[in-house]
């Protein structure tokens, strides 16, 4: 067991012990189904505080053979399936959690340095017979074990993008991480499955992914993801039932993500919060992210700031999510802007008719604090109408909406 190969089951342990769990085993039977195949690269990118990081740590307690988890798993649903004792805890799991890295070096050809280091240190106590070619590789030197020993391994990597969506970040660092990247997974037969979690999707040169063996799971495109996404309806429901909360107003507060015309979803971290402290409210921590944006919104950026009012107003905005290339500073549209957004959480999305707009009440309170400075006054001024005109809309008051939409015209 070390910190990086094959680490313990901490983690998961902290999840199961939480008062409120609720059971996301079924992503365990997704990866199970592509273990060593040609599919078995994924990426899934979606907002903060949304799961990720708690499905990486369970993807860890269940595959590592660093621990013991069957006292974890065997009342969870993924004991049910036909390949769950399978697979648990007997693979080479190697974690990465790349934020914890790039925190400690933002010169990137430092952090990738530091990070190979690290890794090897672990692998180095276990495979101390191989004769490695370059011990200071990561890479080459995972080579050299396949070949010597034809072990295989398990690459969990989270975080993934967080040098790809730092503004600080120049062009020749994101080339450099992910041309590591590249050298680490594509066409590496040691992987027998990688997968990585990040806010953003892989970021694209042009209309390329940069590593694109991966199949892409995000808020525009869940794939059969949708509902490890974060927490269903029904989830919720159950939630609210055990926990003698009111349903609807929780859906009024924190529902709105369609990933499908049959599954929404809801922030765990919102749902989580609320039934601890019996109250709906804005639990979901803001970044400072959308706050940049704010800079857009007030030069009225490719018409960016007509498109806030009118998402404000409960208008569907229609965008074009083709063009945005997955970074925080690579912008030549309001598109770009609004598709970002979505990654973000912000804005919620409807595939079949391409349109954005608002999905609850805790992210239009998030929306206007990020804004509620002088240096955008009128633009705040005009948000403000447009936020109480959808709050009469959401409460069906017909005067209000009408007074509301004078104002407009």
């Amino acid at each position: 067991m070390g910190k990086h190969l094959n680490p313990n089951n901490r983690g998961f342990v902290l999840s199961r012990n939480a008062p409120i769990y609720v059971d996301k085993s079924l992503l365990i039977q997704k990866t199970n189904e592509i273990i060593d195949t040609k599919d078995r690269f994924v990426c899934v990118s979606r907002p903060r505080r949304f799961g990720k990081s708690t499905d990486a740590k369970m993807l860890i307690a269940y595959y590592s053979k660093g621990c013991d988890s069957a006292s974890l798993f065997n009342d969870l649903k993924i004991s049910q399936t036909d390949m769950y004792h399978e697979h648990l805890n007997k693979h080479n799991v190697i974690f990465i959690d790349m934020q914890s890295f790039y925190d400690k070096y933002s010169n990137v050809k430092e952090m990738l340095q530091f990070l190979s280091k690290s890794v090897l240190r672990d692998l180095f106590r276990v495979y101390k017979d191989v004769d490695y070619l370059d011990n200071k590789d990561l890479p080459n030197c995972l080579d050299d074990i396949y070949v010597k020993s034809d072990e295989h391994f398990i690459i969990i990597i989270d975080e993934c993008d967080c040098v790809l969506r730092n503004k600080n970040a120049t062009s020749e660092d994101k080339k450099e991480f992910l041309k590591f990247m590249n050298r680490l997974l594509k066409e590496k037969e040691y992987v027998s499955l990688a997968y990585m979690t990040g806010i953003l999707p892989i970021k694209k040169y042009g209309d390329e992914s940069a590593i694109n063996m991966f199949d892409e799971i995000n808020m525009i495109e869940p794939q059969q993801y949708e509902n490890f996404m974060g927490f269903t309806e029904d989830e919720v429901k159950d939630l609210c039932l055990k926990n003698n909360m009111d349903f609807d107003e929780m859906k009024v507060w924190y529902d709105g993500y369609h990933m499908t015309d049959q599954t929404s979803i809801y922030i765990p971290r919102s749902i989580i919060k609320a039934i601890s402290s019996k109250e709906c409210n804005c639990y979901w921590s803001k970044t400072g992210t959308f706050e940049n944006l704010a800079n857009h919104i007030s030069i009225d950026f490719d018409g960016l700031k007509e498109a806030v009012i009118q998402l404000l107003a409960g208008e569907k905005v229609k965008v074009d999510t083709a063009g945005f290339q997955n970074d925080m500073s690579t912008f030549k549209s309001k598109d770009d802007v609004l598709t970002m957004l979505i990654h973000l959480g912000y804005l919620g999305y409807d595939r079949q008719s391409e349109q954005v707009y608002i999905p609850n009440k805790e992210v239009i309170d998030s929306f206007i604090q990020s804004i509620k400075t002088p240096k955008y006054e009128q633009t705040y001024k005009a948000i403000v109408r447009a936020q109480k005109l959808l709050e009469s809309t959401w409460d069906m008051d017909e005067e209000k909406v009408a007074s509301g939409l004078e104002k407009f015209i």
